[in-house]
């Protein structure tokens, strides 16, 4: 792996992260019956400094979920078939309410699919929506995001690697080129 850029740094993710928060009130029209659900790892942190921006500014705290399931990331070695579904049991109710699925990277777009099977297997949402911080393109399903930190045109041979103070100790996003 080679080093290619930095995309973001601490403040450009706080920056989107408090942006994304506006996005998501202002579409729902307020935050009543909304839900915030990370796919773990990173989706987890980031779903829970929108929660955090949001209280900020509506003075409301929404609960924040997590699922569980393989993540197909595109800086996994092995290519899986589909996501498989660790844990799909989600903390809170999601019955009739507006749930936003947060993630840090959109690729492929198979680990939101596994992330949206694991959801409806809990109740029925009244609507899912999509937030993730990078949007790096190369869709293999019919998958979009409703709110993007950043767009970022990517070729196969490279990734994308979201660092978060609270898995990683640092805050950054940073593109490499897989050799070979």
């Amino acid at each position: 792996m080679e080093f290619k850029a930095a995309l973001l740094d601490e403040k450009a993710i706080e920056r989107a992260l408090v942006r994304i928060a506006h996005e998501i009130v202002e579409k729902n029209k307020g935050v009543q019956d909304l839900v915030l659900v990370g796919i773990k790892r990173r989706g987890v942190p980031l779903a829970e400094r929108i929660r955090e921006n949001i209280l900020n500014f509506e003075d409301v705290s929404l609960p924040v979920a997590s699922v569980d399931i393989t993540l197909y990331r595109d800086d996994l070695e092995e290519d899986y078939e589909s996501p498989q579904i660790k844990n799909d049991v989600i903390e809170v109710s999601i019955k009739d309410k507006k749930v936003v699925l947060v993630d840090d990277v959109l690729f492929t777009g198979r680990t939101v699919r596994a992330a949206l099977d694991a959801i409806t297997a809990n109740g029925r949402p009244r609507s899912i929506q999509l937030a993730v911080l990078i949007d790096r393109g190369h869709r293999e399903l019919p998958i979009r995001a409703d709110y993007v930190g950043k767009n970022v045109p990517t070729s196969r041979n490279e990734m994308i690697k979201v660092m978060l103070e609270e898995i990683d100790g640092k805050n950054a996003v940073e593109i490499y080129t897989k050799e070979g």
